[in-house]
């Protein structure tokens, strides 16, 4: 009997404690999640500092540092759940979206892994893992509901139906939310990384500047974030050019709003047309402090609850990983050993 005939005739725990792993960008995550709800630990290594020198995340310098730091990372979250490695019940792994070469290394690591252990190798897509971190937030979180992805690469509004099931309601037809806060960032010559710096000279600017609202008066629930991108670019050309000063703060906040308060919007349409009273976000963007604001103001105002997960939750982590692993679990949703990185990935 191969690896994966015997690990596929295992019987389900119920409440496995599940390694999870996440490499997909610039930060190398472990952690271990018992029963898919309660985080026993969480550690983060991030190369963002060796990144901001260049400006951004350069994909060769976060390979090497994912081949450095994933063994320790996984070594300190299992000493830090209180346990021995031997008494991981299955290794939950980020195949995709991300850097091919980063994602290379998680999932080379988590099936030598499962495989040593002879324990269930979980493929998990890191656009769900970002809403299962919602879960962990919410311990009575349950489906239906609406789902609100922002990230870096990803922005759509979704159906949850069950554990397993979501159906895409609107996405981007461009750039992500994220990815416009970060050229915003770069444009306005702010640091990487763009989107907390951007929300951090938004607070001491005003909403004064007017600019388009990415297809707010659609009938859809789609984004597009390159025409806002594009008017904040020429309006510092414009300024330059007369030789006028630019209120950065006042751009920033202007900006922030057109690009945040279009996400709420759509997310309370979508929760209103389908009935259904509860909002779950996640993604790097969700920890943005304006989007926690407003969408929480707007839900209590309409009788919808607004689900947010820690801020610590929002971004890379490898928390959400091993919860959205646990679905893939109990599912018996196992990967055998050619499992291989993929760095697009469709959302549902």
């Amino acid at each position: 009997m191969n690896y994966f005939e015997r690990v596929k005739s295992k019987p389900i725990k119920k409440d496995p404690l599940i390694l999870g792993i996440e490499s997909s960008c610039d930060e190398t995550a472990a952690a271990v999640v018992k029963g898919g709800r309660e985080v026993l630990s969480n550690v983060i290594i991030s190369s963002a500092t060796e990144q901001a020198k260049y400006g951004g995340v350069v994909p060769e310098i976060a390979s090497r540092a994912h081949t450095e730091a994933v063994s320790q990372s996984v070594r300190r979250a299992v000493k830090e759940a209180g346990m021995k490695l031997s008494d991981v019940d299955a290794v939950a792994v980020t195949y995709g979206a991300g850097l091919l070469g980063a994602l290379l290394v998680g999932v080379s690591y988590a099936k030598s892994l499962a495989y040593a252990l002879d324990i269930p190798l979980l493929p998990v897509s890191h656009i769900r893992g970002h809403m299962a971190a919602c879960y962990l937030a919410d311990k009575n979180l349950q489906p239906p509901f609406i789902g609100l992805l922002a990230s870096g690469g990803h922005t759509a509004v979704c159906l949850v139906k069950s554990y397993t099931e979501m159906q895409v309601l609107g996405s981007t037809l461009d750039d992500a939310v994220g990815e416009a806060l970060d050229k915003v960032a770069r444009v306005l010559g702010l640091p990487y990384p763009g989107g907390p710096n951007v929300e951090r000279l938004a607070k001491e600017g005003n909403n004064n500047i007017t600019l388009p609202k990415v297809l707010k008066n659609s009938d859809t629930y789609d984004f597009s974030y390159s025409g806002l991108k594009t008017a904040v670019i020429n309006f510092v050309h414009t300024k330059e050019q007369k030789g006028e000063e630019i209120c950065k703060a006042d751009l920033a906040c202007s900006f922030q709003s057109a690009a945040i308060d279009v996400l709420c919007d759509k997310a309370i349409k979508a929760a209103e047309e389908y009935s259904i009273p509860t909002i779950a976000v996640g993604g790097g963007v969700a920890a943005n402090g304006y989007l926690r604001e407003q969408l929480t103001k707007k839900c209590r105002y309409k009788s919808i609850n607004a689900i947010f997960p820690p801020k610590i939750l929002c971004t890379d982590n490898a928390c959400m990983i091993a919860a959205e692993g646990y679905i893939r679990y109990i599912n018996r949703d196992f990967a055998d050993l050619t499992l291989n990185a993929a760095a697009q990935v469709k959302i549902c």
